[in-house]
């Protein structure tokens, strides 16, 4: 399950976010960026309100801050009643600021933020977890309109967050993410989508959060079964953003496509076309179930995003040897989503001859079982080798 996290900059955002049900209130000052800390008072009013009703993070200071100064500051957050402590690492100084948090890791929940924006290594994550960290946070550093997917691939976010659960890390993700990313991230399985912008008014993060914005983010990802519908233990006009729907009986359907997207690709049976990629041209057409209702926002649409994101997760696992194969995989990938009735695939290598060559595939779903489906479960099956 993913939680939603609300950052909020005082006690009556918190009351806010509390009340539109965002699942962890993270405290920070949305006017200094990347990190900014708020006072101490100004925590602890916010903790007094959320009483112990939710999880509550907060932020230990700017990036910067050198690692006396931020220990010491952890150490007070967790000491005003902080569930989870935020520390920013930037590419510099990241191994300093984990060593001398390391002491500290016993007696407060911290959780490392890494900079989409900035250099990044992921091989901090396995640093964080031997330190006692409890957590990782992949953000952005600048907020200058630019979201996280802007900064770095859908591929490389689900290595992010596989890394952070090989090292039995919480993962996160945040940066100015906005309703329609909700859909693209939920499959790669986070614990965690952080949000600020998007959920104050006119979407300036400086703003006080609008009611109503927190209440749409929060009908986009999931509850668990027993916070749903006790009829039939399954909110779907929730899980809708995720590709699936209740309207397992209708017949009707609309069509989402995908067209003439090139890629490079490593593909190829013979020996001199490993080792480099070539040109592959998509053509998707899905038919897809139609909701009983017009759509209003993005709860009711299938979102094509989902169609280039499984494409660029099924080449991320590395060389294909068939155009039948990677034709295959996609149609297995869009058809795990109960929304999707049929689906229409055409894969074609361009740099082979003059013109083009591969195939056009057309799947339809197998009768239901019932059961709901992990999206993109069958990537995580495979094998990386097969």
């Amino acid at each position: 399950m993913t939680l939603m996290l609300a950052s909020v900059a005082d006690a009556a955002e918190a009351g806010t976010a509390l009340i539109e049900g965002a699942d962890i209130i993270d405290l920070k000052d949305p006017g200094q960026i990347p990190l900014g800390a708020l006072d101490l008072a100004t925590i602890r009013a916010a903790i007094a309100a959320v009483a112990g009703r939710r999880p509550v993070s907060a932020v230990a200071g700017a990036p910067d801050l050198p690692p006396p100064e931020l220990a010491a500051a952890a150490e007070t957050l967790g000491e005003a009643g902080v569930d989870y402590v935020k520390v920013g690492l930037l590419p510099e100084a990241a191994k300093a600021r984990i060593e001398a948090l390391r002491p500290l890791a016993a007696k407060v929940a911290l959780v490392g933020v890494l900079f989409a924006d900035l250099p990044h290594d992921f091989s901090l994550l396995a640093v964080l977890a031997s330190a006692g960290f409890k957590g990782a946070l992949l953000d952005t550093a600048t907020k200058g309109g630019l979201r996280l997917l802007d900064h770095i691939d859908i591929a490389a976010l689900k290595t992010f967050v596989d890394l952070c659960h090989d090292a039995n890390l919480t993962a996160g993700l945040a940066g100015s993410l906005q309703p329609p990313d909700i859909a693209r991230l939920l499959p790669i399985g986070p614990d965690i989508l952080g949000f600020r912008g998007t959920l104050c008014i006119g979407h300036k993060r400086t703003q006080r959060i609008d009611a109503a914005q927190v209440k749409l983010v929060r009908a986009l990802i999931p509850r668990e079964a027993s916070e749903l519908d006790e009829e039939t233990k399954v909110d779907w006009r929730l899980l809708s953003a995720r590709g699936y729907s209740r309207d397992s009986e209708q017949k009707d359907t609309d069509k989402v496509f995908l067209h003439d997207l090139i890629l490079p690709v490593a593909i190829g049976a013979y020996d001199f076309e490993r080792n480099r990629t070539q040109r592959v041209r998509f053509n998707v057409d899905i038919d897809v179930r139609r909701a009983s209702h017009h759509a209003e926002d993005m709860r009711d649409v299938f979102s094509y995003d989902l169609i280039t994101d499984a494409i660029r997760l099924i080449l991320s696992r590395g060389h294909i040897d068939l155009v039948e194969t990677l034709a295959e995989r996609i149609a297995d990938a869009l058809l795990a989503q109960p929304r999707v009735a049929c689906v229409n695939i055409r894969v074609e290598k361009l740099d082979v001859v003059e013109g083009s060559v591969g195939i056009e595939i057309r799947r339809e779903r197998q009768a239901q079982s019932g059961k709901t489906h992990q999206l993109f479960a069958e990537l995580s099956a495979a094998s990386p080798g097969d």
